[in-house]
């Protein structure tokens, strides 16, 4: 039997809560399939771990994560530690420190799922936003130059490699080829004379060794109004850290809100563990109250099987969520319900238990 052993952070606010119920279906799975499971291992880190140690996490924390076969986030920002902080010290730490260079979110409105544009069915909005995980925007380089002084300047630079950017556009065509979908590049290179125009000439460049994969190329404003618009025109989506962190906020806001957004941070060649989460936040305002949305959670574990080779159950742990969504008997508040948090994650295994092979 194989047992795959699972790094848990569970984090801030309402992170420990929507990670147990994940947990929970993972426990499900490897019970119901018996060929696998899995060996868990908390760790305390977040920001309340912060604002008693002066740390996000331990010293010899990459260390000692190394050697596990992925990490479960919970949620990462708490009141009174600087976001900069919660976000540099431990995640992008993490996405960084173990090359998690792809960040893979999907953008789908499931049967049941609530979606605020007219007209749009289930099923006609599905597509998977591939964002560059490692450098970009977010590569933390730059200078604050006579701070405080009248001629105050901050820099911040965009630092786009050509590894960097061939392996995240490169991955992006081998999952169009290989599921037979479009792929649609987004940048900006009107205005982003370098970084933006060097995206688009490598996406051209890597595209000719996949000429049996359909592209098209927009501009990030022209695509934010597309998502809107027609988002059904999107299938595999490839683009940068900064454009995908915020494109795919707006993609969850039109397939059901943020507690149906998850994302997968992946090192595909597995010298590293990968990391899997949802992505709403901490949300401590309604921490402790049992009435987080724990089906990001539970959508993320979908994407860890997915990684795990276990396809199959990835997908029926989706199918599972889409029952629950489509049944309405057990939703939290954010969509309409009354049940608790505990409650939906059971209604996901009660459905995973019920489904015919």
């Amino acid at each position: 039997m194989t047992t795959y052993k699972i790094a848990v952070i569970p984090g801030d606010g309402v992170g420990p809560e929507v990670l147990a119920e994940g947990i929970k279906v993972l426990q499900a799975v490897a019970a119901m399939d018996g060929t696998f499971s899995f060996e868990f291992e908390t760790f305390p880190w977040g920001c309340e771990y912060y604002l008693k140690h002066g740390k996000m996490m331990d010293e010899d924390g990459m260390e000692r994560l190394k050697s596990f076969d992925a990490i479960y986030l919970g949620a990462v920002g708490f009141p009174g530690v600087p976001d900069h902080i919660s976000l540099w010290d431990l995640l992008l730490k993490i996405r960084k420190g173990f090359d998690q260079y792809i960040n893979l979110r999907p953008i789908q409105l499931l049967q049941g799922a609530p979606c605020p544009l007219a007209g749009v069915k289930a099923g006609e909005i599905d597509m998977l936003v591939v964002r560059e995980n490692s450098e970009g925007e977010y590569a933390g380089a730059g200078d604050w130059l006579f701070k405080g002084k009248p001629e105050e300047v901050v820099l911040q630079t965009g630092v786009f490699s050509r590894k960097g950017t061939e392996r995240v556009i490169r991955y992006a065509y081998e999952l169009a080829r290989k599921t037979g979908k479009t792929l649609t590049s987004i940048s900006k290179g009107n205005a982003l004379n370098y970084s933006m125009v060097f995206w688009d000439q490598v996406f051209a460049e890597v595209g000719k060794e996949y000429p049996e994969v359909k592209t098209y190329s927009y501009l990030v404003d022209a695509a934010s109004m597309f998502f809107v618009k027609d988002p059904g025109r999107f299938q595999i989506v490839v683009t940068s850290n900064l454009f995908g962190d915020i494109l795919t906020d707006l993609g969850a806001a039109i397939t059901g809100g943020m507690g149906l957004a998850a994302g997968a941070n992946l090192n595909p060649e597995r010298t590293y563990p990968s990391m899997f989460e949802p992505i709403h936040g901490s949300a401590p305002d309604i921490a402790g109250r049992s009435i987080a949305n724990p089906l990001a959670s539970i959508w993320s574990v979908s994407q860890m099987l997915d990684f795990f080779g276990h396809e199959k159950w990835g997908r029926r742990v989706l199918q599972a969520i889409e029952n629950v969504l489509q049944e309405k008997a057990c939703l939290t508040p954010d969509l309409g319900g009354s049940g608790k948090t505990q409650e939906v994650g059971d209604a996901v295994v009660a459905k995973l238990s019920g489904q015919q092979e």
